[in-house]
């Protein structure tokens, strides 16, 4: 496999350029190029002489959308096929605010959380920066976006894989992503979910770049989380209370705790009580999720009645609470799902 050009910043496409013998504007037009979401081969104001020694070192189409569902709430899923052949997969969601793409960040995961598909046949891979980036270049250029007026306004990391895990690579992309120049998201328009990786958060909020934080919570008891997630028996849930606040303190932005809401396991006034009492007073927002079934995971979504009551009763109990508008349930919304079926030869 080759490089990834989308990897680069602006400086260092322009360094390139220089080392090439080309001209200083040619630059701006590679870039430009790049974040309409082009092919190397496919911007058209480039010397093909140029064209040819990039296609040499750099991958012309390191991501392509391989196939799309389309749900009848209006959500897209795509399935991207890379250039060594992985898939990966995201969701583009309309909303009245604008338009949320859900991007992955690795083919597969290592986190093996009990209620998700990425993990099923565990981490292949980490995605480069620019595959990353690439991800939003591909959908936001399929509905006729582009720089100056997007299609995809906001990005949410939630896609397969666990973006802390792949840390260096995602925080290269978020800076490509939000810079000047290029797609340009703000920040503020781009939410990262982790399951809780403390050291990574806190590194995270030295960053300076304030998106927004969203950690897996989906139990307020260290014993039952550790049943379903994991990386609970690492990093304790006082310990990722205490990241949380430092990221507050640096960044300013009230973080979010996912919620995903499982029938028999986490759904009920017991759980809620739990959960007020560990979150009351604190700057945050509970993300209630009714949980997308995986048929490979033994685990029940709460139903409609009883998500609406745990609701109810977080709101009851002074905790801002939202639950998450159901999109995409007939075509395999939840992250890991086509892929997993495509791998199986369905």
């Amino acid at each position: 496999m080759k490089e990834i050009i989308q990897d680069l910043t602006f400086a260092e496409l322009s360094a390139l350029v220089a080392k090439e013998g080309e001209k200083a504007f040619r630059a701006g037009q590679l870039w430009h190029g790049l974040m309409q979401g082009r092919k190397i081969s496919a911007i058209t104001d480039l010397p093909n002489r140029f064209k040819e020694s990039l296609l040499r070192r750099f991958e012309d189409e390191p991501v392509r959308i391989a196939e799309t569902l389309t749900s009848a709430d209006g959500t897209e899923k795509y399935l991207f096929e890379l250039a060594d052949g992985n898939l990966i997969e995201g969701v583009f969601m309309r909303y009245k605010y604008g338009n949320t793409q859900c991007v992955s960040t690795q083919v597969g995961c290592r986190m093996n959380c009990a209620f998700c598909a990425s993990g099923l046949n565990g981490l292949i891979r980490d995605l480069s920066a620019g595959e990353i980036l690439c991800e939003v270049l591909a959908v936001n250029a399929l509905h006729g976006g582009t720089p100056d007026k997007r299609a995809v306004t906001n990005v949410v990391l939630m896609g397969s894989g666990e973006p802390l895990d792949n840390y260096d690579n995602v925080v290269r992309f978020l800076r490509n992503v939000t810079a000047e120049g290029g797609i340009c998201i703000s920040p503020r328009n781009i939410s990262l979910s982790t399951c809780g990786i403390v050291p990574k958060m806190y590194a995270l909020a030295e960053e300076g770049i304030p998106v927004n934080l969203t950690v897996s919570l989906h139990n307020a008891d260290d014993a039952e989380r550790a049943r379903i997630m994991p990386v609970a028996k690492a990093y304790k849930i006082a310990d990722i209370l205490k990241a949380c606040d430092r990221y507050f303190e640096k960044t300013g932005r009230r973080y979010i705790f996912e919620y995903s809401l499982i029938h028999g396991e986490n759904a009920d006034k017991a759980h809620a009580e739990k959960l007020i009492a560990l979150l009351k007073g604190r700057p945050c927002h509970v993300n209630l999720i009714r949980l997308n079934e995986v048929k490979e995971k033994a685990l029940a979504g709460a139903d409609e009645k009883e998500a609406y009551r745990f609701l109810g009763m977080l709101e009851k109990g002074g905790l801002s609470a939202t639950l998450r508008r159901r999109t995409g349930a007939d075509i395999g919304g939840a992250c890991g799902q086509l892929r997993a079926s495509r791998l199986r030869g369905e």
